[in-house]
């Protein structure tokens, strides 16, 4: 069985919408979401231009910032301040990877934490830690949850959530968010002895290490919830590329109780995700 991401994340979308113009109508307030973009990455472009789309969508103001791959990193650092302190501003994206020369670190840090919709900043990394309600939680992990939810159902409690992966991005949070579900949690990754036997204890599993067709049929239990988050371009035998996620897809659809497909699985679900963070860090702004 597949789990529909796109759908979902419409169904999300939608709910957002209604929010945000019960917000408008009450407080006259729009949340606007701010983008900057360093550089002409093309699959950078491509995205924000869907998030843009998105967050007009909405019911949203989308703002964005073009800037030369050649930006210096005190200059971003004064945007990023410019923003902080612009009060019409509710939520800070700083698309990823930067060029080179600039520190990724230093610049996410730069974020007011409150605006900090990525999810990203190490106060709200810490706050999520320590089961904080106000943490701004990381898009993809906040999908992740959702998609098994919507499969399993609202109670996560007791299953057992292997996490392939230990990336501050989605390994890390999505099992800190498993376990506020009250599941037993396992952080794996790709230098783990046994990894396939650890796999095969999970009721839920979470393929986020960045390598195609990693997870085989084999390391998956009978009627398991698959999610899969990686995206990797692969060559077919006919010389042409596709899209494919860290889980053999083809052979472990039939084994698992669910699936997410790639693409159309957690991707959606990322973009749908930071426009709910938009949305909370408006709230939290006006009361």
């Amino acid at each position: 069985m597949n789990i529909d991401g796109k759908l979902i994340a419409k169904e999300l979308r939608e709910k957002l919408t209604v929010e945000v113009a019960e917000l408008k109508a009450k407080h006259g307030v729009q949340p606007l979401l701010t983008v900057i973009i360093v550089g002409d990455d093309p699959a950078s472009h491509i995205y924000v231009k869907n998030k843009v789309k998105q967050t007009q969508e909405v019911g949203m103001i989308s703002n964005e910032i073009l800037l030369p791959a050649n930006t210096t990193e005190q200059y971003l650092l004064q945007q990023l301040e410019q923003l902080n302190n612009d009060t019409s501003v509710h939520g800070i994206l700083v698309q990823l990877p930067l060029p080179k020369h600039l520190n990724e670190s230093a610049v996410i840090s730069a974020i007011n934490p409150d605006k900090d919709v990525d999810g990203f900043h190490a106060v709200n990394s810490g706050r999520l830690f320590n089961g904080e309600s106000n943490a701004l939680v990381p898009c993809t992990p906040q999908g992740c949850v959702l998609l098994a939810k919507h499969h399993i159902g609202e109670d996560l409690t007791g299953l057992h959530a292997v996490i392939i992966g230990r990336s501050n991005i989605v390994g890390k949070p999505v099992a800190m968010l498993f376990l506020q579900e009250n599941c037993t949690i396992t952080i794996a990754h790709s230098k783990t002895k046994n990894l396939d036997e650890v796999c095969k204890q999970a009721d839920i599993l979470v393929a986020a290490v960045g390598i195609a067709q990693f997870v085989k049929a084999d390391w998956v239990k009978k009627g398991a919830t698959v999610i899969d988050v990686g995206i990797n371009r692969i060559i077919t035998e006919d010389g042409k590329t596709r899209l494919v996620g860290d889980v053999d897809y083809d052979n472990v659809v039939t084994k698992c109780g669910a699936i997410t497909p790639v693409p159309g699985g957690v991707g959606p679900m990322t973009i749908a995700c930071l426009l709910k963070n938009t949305l909370v860090a408006t709230k939290r702004y006006l009361t």
